[in-house]
């Protein structure tokens, strides 16, 4: 969803959590295919772990899932009124990410698993422009350890919940005097998922998770100034925190027939606690009426079995603006309101393994930067595109 799920400066970069902000379901899992449709009740491989522990209860006695994915897209940057000095253009650089899960039967009732994954996270490069002295280039990248554990209350009802140990490293390229200047902060963080899966009739299931935020600390000194504007200068806001919200994913999965599946998610994310992320000028105290609101996601997708070897995914996404106005957001975290789009499939090597693949496109609403003053601009129909392959097996 979003993280931000992404978020100070680093806003920039965020790990999945993100579809809005930078918050991601696309992990390199079945999920990418299904815009994230269906997550918290499908549990059909070890990455339920993720999107609903509680699901680990549907699985096989031991699996593994994995995959890899790639991030690319077009988050273009125009300054207003250039007058000689140059546009970033495209800040967006290529992300790779990749995840693993396995999952362990212990008894009839109980279940424990164990996931890596990053699933907000984003590098940027802005190149020599009018702003390298605040920013030029930025990565950060975030990894989630999550121990897991599920237990079977009856046939038809299970709980879930996992602790999250979560590791961010943040970097920051700057012009410092003419010269490339790097300075990078790292930082250990804890969060919590809770899931229930209940099966409401043999043909629908429902899955309901809650996923508490997640603040890293970075210390970075981020002053910049421009000696040629009366020596302004400027505080990052990386400088405090990347934080992600706590967030609730409603879902229903529901099968037609043994051919065709249905499902949907609802979800809702908590931004507006977080206030107004801006690049500040120091000493002064702008206007921050712009404020963070909580954002909204919903998700419908389709999953067609024509063979017992091949099953189809398709899913479409939606997940409201975290800003209160997309005339005066922050330079360090363009988006706004985000469609996605998504398919793939999953092929039956064996019958114990399965090989699959996913396409995603995210396209985000365009909006204005207005702060700080001397580097305006707007960013315009910026989008993401998502590739990922992925493998389970079960034991």
């Amino acid at each position: 969803m979003r993280k931000f799920t992404l978020i100070g400066l680093g806003l920039f970069l965020s790990t999945a959590t993100h579809a809005s902000g930078l918050y991601f379901y696309e992990i390199g899992t079945e999920d990418t295919a299904l815009a994230g449709a269906g997550q918290a009740a499908r549990a059909q491989d070890a990455s339920t772990i993720m999107t609903n522990p509680a699901g680990m209860t549907r699985l096989p006695d031991q699996m593994f899932t994995g995959g890899v994915q790639l991030m690319d897209g077009d988050i273009p940057y125009t300054l207003d009124n250039e007058s000689g000095r140059q546009s970033p253009g495209n800040i967006m650089s290529v992300f790779p990410n990749a995840s693993g899960f396995y999952t362990h039967k212990i008894n009839d009732d109980l279940f424990a698993g164990i996931g890596m994954y990053g699933n907000y996270g984003l590098a940027t490069d802005y190149g020599d422009w009018a702003g390298d002295r605040l920013i030029k280039k930025s990565a950060m990248v975030a990894v989630t350890l999550s121990p897991s554990l599920a237990y079977k209350l009856n046939d038809r009802v299970s709980v879930g919940g996992s602790v999250n140990v979560n590791y961010g490293l943040l970097s920051l390229t700057r012009n410092v005097d003419g010269d490339d200047e790097t300075e990078k902060d790292h930082d250990w963080a804890m969060s919590y998922r809770l899931g229930l899966l209940m099966e409401l009739t043999d043909q629908t299931r429902a899955g309901i998770t809650w996923t508490s935020k997640t603040e890293y600390d970075f210390d970075i000194d981020a002053k910049a100034r421009f000696p040629n504007l009366a020596n302004v200068e400027y505080d990052l806001p990386i400088s405090a925190q990347v934080r992600a919200p706590q967030q609730i994913m409603f879902s229903l999965v529901h099968d037609l027939n043994q051919t065709w599946s249905v499902m949907g998610d609802l979800g809702w994310q908590d931004w507006s606690q977080f206030g107004s992320p801006q690049i500040t000028v120091v000493g002064q105290d702008l206007d921050k009426k712009n404020r963070l609101k909580d954002s909204w996601h919903t998700a419908l997708g389709v999953q067609y079995r024509p063979t017992e070897q091949w099953r189809i995914n398709a899913g479409v996404a939606f997940d409201s603006s975290i800003y209160e106005s997309q005339n005066d957001v922050s330079l360090a975290l363009p988006t706004g309101d985000e469609w996605r789009f998504a398919t793939g499939a999953q092929y039956q090597m064996t019958p114990q393994s399965n090989i699959g693949f996913a396409v995603s496109y995210l396209h985000m609403q365009s909006s204005r930067v207005q702060s700080p003053e001397i580097l305006k601009g707007s960013y315009d129909d910026p989008y993401l595109w998502f590739a990922s392959v992925n493998y389970s097996y079960h034991f």
